[in-house]
């Protein structure tokens, strides 16, 4: 029996191409889509619908999530609320919002990933490894013009953990700032960030890790959206099976 999965913010660009992945896939079916922004287009022979109503109404078993942080926080609680599990790749939740999702899904599931590409996820958890060995560390984000955030949510991600592998980080040398903002912003453990936006792009971040000597870089480049697409269905199919919340798609690998 196929999984049904509705998507929120299908008139998107990520959205549309999440419809084409779950449509392409033998084992999904695409049931509904919502996105107030584009009622009434159709896309994989599924008109998109203003309201989350349409996700109860379709029996859809799955949603996925790709919108904006205020719209996700309605939208997550709303899943909870109608047992329905959700995969989601909004980034930016507060502390309090994740305690607030493990409480409210019970009677179903939900992921929250920072990136759905296993090339990304990989990057993340190399950069973890790695971190005890080296006490100086930066990282680049390089993304398509039309991003809104800064730093990115798979950038944050990634410092957060290195954060926690290790707590020896050398202090940043720098006296002078020619220009506001040449060094970054500061990330957990004070790890700089540094975010570019640039046309021709699509999301891309490097790991520069430095010790006596010697550097070693972490790189992962998406070149295009369908990069995300097998770690989406694979949250779709495998989501059932993990109770909760779940941060991070590693689990699901």
């Amino acid at each position: 029996m196929a999984i049904k999965v509705a998507v929120i913010g299908a008139g998107g660009r990520m959205g549309r191409t999440v419809c084409d992945a779950v449509a392409a896939d033998p084992d999904l079916l695409l049931v509904a889509a919502v996105d107030p922004h584009a009622v009434g287009e159709v896309v994989n022979g599924v008109e998109i619908q203003a309201d989350l109503k349409a996700i109860a109404d379709s029996g859809a078993h799955v949603a996925v999530d790709f919108t904006v942080l205020e719209a996700a926080r309605v939208n997550l609680s709303w899943l909870a609320l109608h047992g329905v599990h959700a995969v989601v790749g909004t980034t930016g939740f507060s502390d309090e919002d994740l305690d607030q999702f493990e409480s409210q899904f019970q009677s179903s599931n939900c992921l929250i990933a920072a990136n759905f590409a296993i090339g990304a996820v990989l990057m993340m958890k190399f950069a973890e490894q790695a971190a005890p060995y080296f006490e100086t560390a930066e990282i680049i984000e390089f993304h398509h013009d039309a991003k809104a955030d800064a730093p990115s949510g798979t950038a944050m991600a990634t410092a957060k953990r290195m954060a926690a592998a290790s707590s020896d980080w050398a202090p940043d040398p720098t006296k002078t700032v020619v220009a506001e903002g040449a060094r970054g912003g500061k990330g957990p453990a004070d790890i700089r960030v540094h975010a570019v936006r640039m046309r021709g792009m699509t999301a891309h971040q490097e790991v520069i890790l430095g010790t006596a000597g010697q550097t070693l870089s972490i790189r992962h480049d998406s070149y295009d959206r369908s990069s995300f697409m097998p770690g989406v269905v694979l949250a779709c199919k495998k989501i059932a099976d993990h109770k909760g919340l779940t941060i991070g798609l590693d689990a699901f690998l």
